[in-house]
């Protein structure tokens, strides 16, 4: 249990997870209700990742006014249509797939290589029109926000690159595999963070092209870490506990199972590892009394750690809402799919409809407000423990057990 000052750092971590963002919005809409009104941003630093980044740009803009910025949040996802975010009428569709057919077929030759599965070009014009990158700045001097990060993955460096924006005491890091580098953050780099490989385009940054921050990004927790996070609150985007084993073989896995299934492994899994290992460190740090700390044990911190996940399962919410897929990308989903429901774990994450998002965000809403007593302690700098999770979270990242391997 920690009770801090109100000087400490609380870092929000927003991962990725395609339409399944929504959710996060409607956590902080929960929060934003709790805090008083006219509040500013209760968080110093503030990481994201792919759709996450996108929440996480706006909240930093307009951190001086953090219910206004939820409430701006809330009206984007809660109006979105496909078509807002990707091309889907059946012309483009059709494009798409002959360019896939033929570059396999002749190699390349005469049509060249498709850059992607969808072409995301609405997505970044409205962006351009709802993001102000220049109030991060401002925010900033004016004390409302320390830090923002966001999160993309190059291609030929093949590490992943945390671009931050933040005051002169912040430096770059470099880490094997990851790094940090301050810049002025723009319309790119978020591009960049939310190029989900193979489905949407690589976004051009300097001399590199970058793509998903979540491909590289075995640590998620570390940019909020390295930008001075003594106690972070994370809003994830997985519900399952894990899957059921069969006890019969099914058939073979499709071609939407598996690509949800990499999806759900992209956004996820490296959040749980961080987990993990951050308990573990925590419970070293705790084992060994103050007096006692020394070398490098006596330069960490110990940090706390909050995390809010879906009490439903996501992909049912995006069952019940398919048919409102525009009907070309329904036929692709059906094609690569056949007559199972495996891909509804896919459709889960391309969903971008206001039916499914505002399902999203009212689950969201609820799980935020049956922990409004711990988040309103986490926020505010009351004692909490080291790691608020649910129970079979809990549960994973118990530590030092004796049968933990």
């Amino acid at each position: 249990m920690t009770n801090q000052s109100d000087s400490m750092n609380i870092a929000l971590v927003l991962p990725g997870g395609g339409a399944r963002g929504a959710f996060q919005v409607g956590v902080l809409k929960a929060l934003a209700e709790i805090l008083p009104k006219k509040s500013a941003n209760p968080f110093s630093v503030i990481s994201g990742t792919s759709a996450g980044a996108i929440n996480s740009v706006v909240l930093a803009a307009r951190a001086q006014h953090f219910r206004s910025a939820i409430a701006e949040l809330e009206q984007v996802w809660a109006h979105f249509r496909c078509h807002q975010v990707y091309k889907t009428d059946h012309l483009t569709m059709l494009k798409s797939s002959v360019h896939w057919l033929l570059s396999i077929v002749l190699g390349g030759w005469l049509v060249g290589t498709p850059k992607s599965l969808l072409d995301n070009a609405p997505l970044r014009e409205l962006l351009s029109r709802n993001v102000h990158f220049p109030r991060i700045r401002v925010a900033i001097e004016n004390g409302n926000l320390a830090a923002v990060a966001i999160t993309a993955a190059g291609y030929e460096s093949a590490r992943s690159t945390s671009f931050f924006e933040g005051p002169d005491s912040l430096r770059d890091w470099v880490r094997t595999r990851r790094c940090g580098k301050r810049t002025h953050l723009n319309l790119d780099h978020l591009m960049a963070s939310i190029a989900v490989p193979m489905i949407f385009p690589p976004q051009r940054i300097g001399n590199e092209f970058f793509g998903d921050g979540a491909m590289r990004q075995a640590t998620p927790l570390s940019p909020a870490i390295h930008l001075g996070a003594d106690r972070i609150l994370v809003i994830g985007i997985r519900d399952e506990t894990g899957e059921k084993i069969p006890t019969t073989l099914g058939p073979p896995p499709s071609i939407a199972q598996i690509a949800g299934y990499m999806l759900d492994t992209l956004f996820m899994d490296g959040l749980y590892s961080d987990l993990e290992r951050m308990t573990r460190i925590n419970q070293l740090i705790d084992a060994a009394p103050a007096e006692h700390r020394r070398g490098a044990l006596a330069r960490v911190r110990p940090i706390d750690t909050m995390l809010v996940v879906p009490s439903e399962d996501l992909r049912e919410i995006a069952f019940r809402h398919r048919r409102e897929l525009p009907v070309a990308l329904r036929a692709l989903l059906r094609g690569i799919s056949g007559k199972s429901p495996s891909g509804n774990r896919l459709l889960s994450f391309l969903l971008f409809e206001k039916a499914y998002t505002r399902d999203l965000i009212a689950l969201g809403y609820r799980d935020g407000m049956k922990v409004k007593d711990e988040l309103q302690d986490f926020v505010s700098g009351a004692e909490v423990p080291r790691l608020f999770a649910p129970d079979w979270i809990k549960r994973d990242l118990s530590g030092f057990r004796p049968d933990a391997t």
